[in-house]
């Protein structure tokens, strides 16, 4: 261990400890740059997904579709619904009330090819029974916005379908359910329709807070290490008098 004097102060150089503190202080700092990276590059995407909803709709077919290409991006569709393959996921909220997503498949016009339509919010009954939505009949275009399917999700319960109750739409789930050929994209329906549901669709949320936060506390874990460091291995001299 080295001895260092600087005016009135001594520095304890014990190198074992001040290699594991650059170390540490190097490492926190790295890391706290990343996170200010992910939140930029999440910013940036939100700007994007910004820019796509703010675009006139793009017409889905019987084609399938690239999902990267139409994904977060106003559509519009035209087909028949088909009521007896509708399912209504759980546990969703709307002005602090438990409720229901009604999801139907649509038939595209002129194929066999559907694509899902999540037609909106309905309130859960007191007895938790299954409410009745009507499906509009005959060819119908619906508007709205290209989003994914469940892809991050937590089961309540092993039990994940219960009739037409479920938990989480996964698209290879509900494939092997319905059996329909479906495009890789759920529709959220925003066009204005007399059937009871609520399409008060939240903004999309990706995160960008969430990484600002992560290095606000990698920064605070650097500069608790520095501090450490200092306290611990600074001391003041006594001053001597001439």
């Amino acid at each position: 261990m080295a001895v260092f004097v600087w005016r009135r102060y001594q520095i304890d150089l014990h190198w074992g400890m001040l290699l594991v503190t650059s170390a540490g202080v190097i490492l926190t700092l790295a890391l706290g740059h990343w996170q200010i990276g992910r939140a930029q590059y999440k910013e940036r995407m939100q700007q994007q997904y910004d820019r796509l909803g703010a675009q006139p709709p793009v017409q889905i077919g019987a084609t399938v579709v690239e999902r990267a290409d139409v994904l977060m991006r106003r559509v519009e569709v035209r087909g028949e619904f088909a009521p007896q393959f509708t399912v209504y996921i759980d546990n969703r909220m709307h002005a602090h009330s438990p409720g229901y997503h009604v999801v139907t498949p649509m038939r595209l016009s002129g194929s066999e090819r559907y694509v899902m339509v999540n037609r909106g919010w309905i309130a859960s009954p007191p007895d938790r029974n299954v409410p009745s939505v009507a499906t509009p009949e005959g060819e119908q275009t619906v508007i709205g916005t290209a989003v994914d399917y469940s892809l991050n999700y937590v089961e309540l319960s092993p039990q994940v379908t219960q009739g037409q109750v479920w938990q989480n739409l996964v698209l290879a789930r509900y494939q092997q359910f319905s059996g329909l050929d479906l495009q890789p994209v759920v529709i959220q329906q925003d066009d204005s329709v007399a059937d009871g549901l609520v399409r008060q669709w939240s903004r999309p949320d990706l995160g960008r807070n969430t990484h600002l936060a992560y290095a606000f506390q990698w920064y605070a874990l650097s500069l608790a290490i520095f501090i450490y460091y200092v306290v611990t291995h600074v001391q003041r001299r006594p001053h001597v008098s001439p």
